[in-house]
Parts: C-alpha cells; structure tokens; sequence
C-alpha cells in the first residue's frame, strides 16, 4: 500500500453563507494508500462529508491541493472533472437513490449509459456487479422488491460497474440495522481486501468504523490522531 491513491495538501474550503464566511477545513493535509480502506469519523460540523466530498471530485478546495490516482482534480473544469469522476469514483451513499422503475440489473447499468459500451456489454458487466455484491438472483427485481440491505447492496453493485480506483462512502449503513449494517461493511471489507478497491467511508458509527484499516478523526476541520483497526 505504498503508493498514494489521494494526496490532500494544504487544503482550505470556505463556504459563503449569506454575508458571512464559514471555513469548514483549515489547511488539512492527508495522505491515503492505494489499497486502504478508511474511515473519517467526527462530530457534526467537523468537515467529514466536505472532506469526503472534495476527494471525489464532488466540491473543490478554496485552496491548497487534492491529487487522486495520480490526477490533481482540484483545478479540472467541471466538464473534465465530470468525466474524471464517471472513471474514476464510485459512490455510496447513506440513501440507495435507486430508480423505482428499473430493476436491480438497470439500476446498475446507468453509469454506463455514458459509456461507449454496447447493450450487451453494459448489461454483461452489471451482471458481474451484482454478482460480486451478491445478488445475481436478484437482478430482475426492482427497488420495492427488494428489502434495505439488498437495496444497499444494489448501490454498491452500481458504484462498481464502471470499476473505479476508488469507493466514497457517506454513512453507507446509516438507515440500516446492526446486523444489515454488518453485512454491508463485511462486503466492502471483501471489495477492499480481494478485489483491491481503496475505500474512503463517513461514519458516525465506532463499530462500523471497526470494519476499516485505519480511522481518521476530524474536530472542527483539522485532523486529530490515526488509529489502526
């Protein structure tokens, strides 16, 4: 896990909030391997989802630099930084923003709708992703037939479709229970230890941050001491 798959140096984000300025990170600076899989965990307010979001192209720094998978991304027009991200990122999110209408399969194939992919390759690779998640024998199904923990794992299936260097989870098990959630956190352990995926994950949740390598703490936008699961 030597090489870095993102690089934060030196990283301010102020939001203007009406006449007033809000600075959210205060010249955070991070370094996270290719290969690990980590968990941001602080109080409200703490910069954990600006932070989050700043590392998948979703938001840019007032200033400093964000470098991932060897791309700095903090100055990329938005029109580059969209295409960087369809490559590049995979997100899951507390809630699955599935599409009612489609089936799980479906769902899965968007993201390569931006492809140049035939039909018949996009729906070869959501197959592989719903096998990978486990749900190949749900692949007809659509959201309402599904129960939350297969929801998530729908998502999760549809942020790996277009296997991306990265997964960025925002409370990935926030709106599931102990044992779902479990089942959730042991899957992308699996993604993150066989198939290589770095994982960057918010959580407010010690034990799903037991899941991870390693757990960053932020405190109002600075980062505070690592600890190793």
């Amino acid at each position: 896990m030597s090489e870095s798959m993102v690089q934060v140096t030196n990283v301010t984000k102020i939001y203007e909030r009406g006449t007033q300025q809000v600075e959210v990170l205060h010249g955070l600076t991070l370094q996270i391997p290719r290969g690990d899989f980590v968990a941001l965990m602080g109080p409200s307010g703490s910069g954990k989802t600006t932070l989050l979001n700043l590392i998948g192209g979703l938001d840019q720094p007032t200033s400093g630099e964000v470098w991932v998978g060897g791309s700095r991304i903090d100055r990329m027009p938005s029109g580059q930084l969209a295409a960087w991200r369809a490559r590049n990122v995979g997100f899951v999110f507390q809630f699955y923003n599935l599409i009612p209408v489609l089936t799980a399969e479906g769902n899965v194939e968007l993201p390569l709708l931006l492809t140049k992919l035939s039909a018949a390759q996009r729906r070869k690779n959501a197959a592989v992703a719903l096998q990978v998640v486990g749900l190949a024998d749900r692949a007809g199904h659509k959201p309402s037939e599904l129960s939350g923990g297969q929801e998530q794992r729908v998502a999760i299936a549809r942020a790996l479709v277009s296997d991306p260097q990265i997964l960025v989870c925002d409370e990935p098990t926030g709106d599931l229970d102990r044992k779902t959630a479990d089942d959730i956190l042991g899957l992308l352990q699996v993604l993150n230890r066989d198939h290589g995926k770095t994982i960057v994950m918010v959580t407010h949740d010690p034990k799903a941050a037991e899941f991870a390598r390693r757990t960053l703490h932020l405190e109002k936008g600075q980062l505070l001491e690592q600890s190793a699961a």
